[in-house]
């Protein structure tokens, strides 16, 4: 199924970003975590375009094709400042779909005073309290070659050691979406390096707080998923979630790690398809 490329509002910046399926069909915006861009929702965009949705997925600020911050922004105020621009343009109550720092921000917009429209949300991989060390892991491998790689088939390499549980593409091409390259020849992954120095300096533990109380002020219909192997959420810390959220669902995707989509795809589409047909209906 094709796709649309669009650009969208943020908040003093540009936002890049794909649809699929008719724009009469109830939105569906995706959120890619970080490092990431938008083409990592290519499958579920498709499936919910064929559930009659219009699913749109957006690259962050900083990342992808979106615009960077010219005053190296990119707190979590940044980041839903302009969710709440790209929901105020869609103009309709949207169901919101955020892996890890996407689910994040979706989680905060939503406890903010006047919130966007929304009918559901979706987090993927993301509660409030997070394991430290499966976080560590994920800058630790985004700070590790800040000069980038000299191929494709480099950058591939150590996708896979990073994910020694997916097999390795035989066909390189499709990073291409995911890195840029340089003037000096060289592949750097397709974000702001000032984004890793800012959000580094955010306090773990303030973080955690804002996002328990943005959880005990959900009252719409929210879904988890988690990926079964995941090193960044763990079976006790959606637990606690669900006692702040009592009307939160959960879905564990087996053999998924932190990356659910990437991983299991189909699993996770599933489950995201079944629960917004039965919560959030594509007909408007």
């Amino acid at each position: 199924m094709s796709n649309d490329s669009l650009r969208l509002p943020g908040s003093g910046l540009t936002i890049a970003a794909d649809s699929w399926g008719d724009e009469t069909g109830a939105p569906v915006l995706l959120l890619h975590g970080g490092g990431q861009t938008r083409h990592a929702w290519k499958g579920t965009g498709e499936a919910l375009a064929v559930e009659g949705y219009h699913a749109v997925s957006i690259d962050l600020r900083g990342h992808g094709e979106s615009g960077w911050a010219d005053d190296g922004d990119y707190s979590h105020r940044a980041f839903v400042a302009d969710l709440r621009e790209v929901l105020s343009h869609l103009g309709e109550p949207a169901s919101l779909v955020g892996a890890s720092l996407g689910g994040m921000v979706s989680l905060l917009a939503l406890a903010e005073p006047e919130p966007p429209l929304a009918r559901a949300l979706v987090l993927v991989d993301v509660v409030p309290r997070i394991d430290p060390a499966g976080a560590e892991r994920i800058g630790a491998f985004m700070r590790a070659r800040p000069d980038g790689f000299a191929s494709l088939d480099e950058a591939a390499q150590a996708v896979a050691d990073y994910v020694p549980g997916r097999p390795r593409p035989s066909d390189t091409s499709g990073l291409q979406k995911n890195l840029r390259e340089g003037d000096d020849g060289r592949w750097r992954w397709h974000w702001d390096p000032a984004f890793l120095g800012s959000f580094g300096r955010f306090d773990p533990t303030e973080r955690e707080a804002d996002l328990v109380e943005a959880a005990r002020r959900l009252t719409l219909p929210t879904l988890v998923v988690r990926g079964g192997l995941s090193d960044v959420v763990s079976e006790e810390g959606v637990q606690e979630f669900l006692a702040l959220v009592p009307q939160a669902e959960y879905v564990n995707v087996a053999d998924a790690s932190h990356m659910v989509a990437g991983d299991r795809n189909d699993a996770f589409t599933r489950a995201v398809v079944s629960f917004l047909t039965r919560v959030a209906p594509p007909s408007r």
